[in-house]
């Protein structure tokens, strides 16, 4: 069976709705991040590599020439979303973000946005704007960089706000009719099997429409590296990946949309773990995994219903 007959895949939630291949097309923004800038901290989540986005000294190109190149190279789909991705998308005065959110939404056969950000960069401004563009008929996707529920770990990784903020916005994003996709990393540092299960109980209780999950990379130029250099860091293994990611996929109800089940980063950038250079392994053994012990929702008595844990 193919991935997409076990999850509830964008591409297939989108193929399914539309009647037709529609395609992200990520795009730079040359935003910066509040947690780089000193508004929140400096140097970043220490998995950050801040060299890995486009130099912020060159120019870049304008919404349209990057969309234009970007559709340029996909071969398969008519139909599109605008994926600000690099960096903190909403880290602008809301007139600036509403100039270039509509460059992109005025491009031909673009159906919607997609809004990488941080859940503490999130003002009522910038939700009205995005809710004024659902009720416009466009595709809102709000991505939310949470990582983990664990406030510990949030910490250790110098993420600079806490699960309280991002419950706060999802909550009020949703009401609004804004579709919320939430960002999670498997394999950060000392966190377990059950940590990562924890936090996805967290975000289910807290409602959203869609995940995607990361596998952690370690990559030069992070404060991670340093650490991992030293010796005193491990990179997640493959097994230990595909244990955590299909039990959580197995966990979630079947009315969410999986944006992603596996990443990738290229060396030299990339250090560690070398399985992460190419994500089709880790999603076609995910893929194996899931045919073998259960679909997405599977572990669910109704997938279409998120039960709360008991707590003992």
């Amino acid at each position: 069976m193919q991935l997409h007959e076990l999850v509830n895949t964008i591409g297939q939630d989108l193929q399914r709705r539309y009647g037709e291949k529609v395609h992200k097309l990520t795009l730079h923004g040359g935003f910066s991040c509040p947690n780089r800038d000193g508004t929140i901290g400096r140097g970043g989540c220490t998995f950050c590599n801040v060299a890995s986005f486009a130099n912020e000294n060159t120019r870049i190109q304008s919404i349209h020439e990057q969309l234009t190149d970007r559709a340029g190279e996909v071969k398969r789909a008519k139909k599109y979303l605008a994926y600000f991705q690099a960096y903190t998308n909403t880290y602008a005065e809301v007139q600036v973000l509403k100039s270039m959110y509509e460059e992109a939404l005025k491009y031909a056969d673009i159906v919607g946005l997609c809004v990488g950000t941080r859940p503490d960069c999130v003002p009522d401004a910038v939700l009205d704007l995005l809710a004024d563009y659902v009720k416009q008929g466009y595709e809102i996707w709000l991505e939310l960089g949470l990582q983990t529920a664990n406030n510990q770990t949030l910490k250790r990784i110098n993420r600079g706000h806490d699960f309280e903020v991002y419950d706060a916005i999802t909550k009020r994003a949703r009401a609004l009719g804004i579709k919320v996709c939430t960002h999670l990393i498997v394999g950060l540092p000392k966190e377990s099997k059950q940590d990562n299960l924890d936090t996805l109980d967290k975000v289910l209780l807290t409602g959203t429409d869609g995940i995607k999950l990361h596998g952690l990379h370690i990559v030069e130029g992070s404060t991670m590296a340093k650490a991992w250099h030293a010796g005193r860091l491990e990179a997640p293994t493959l097994d230990f990946y595909l244990d955590v990611a299909g039990e959580m996929i197995r966990r979630t109800p079947s009315d969410i949309v999986f944006h992603r089940v596996a990443s990738s980063a290229r060396r030299p950038t990339l250090l560690a773990p070398l399985w992460c250079e190419n994500r089709w392994l880790a999603m076609t053994e995910l893929g194996r995994k899931l045919c073998l012990e259960g679909p997405q929702g599977s572990l669910l008595d109704n997938p279409f219903v998120y039960h709360k844990p008991i707590l003992k």
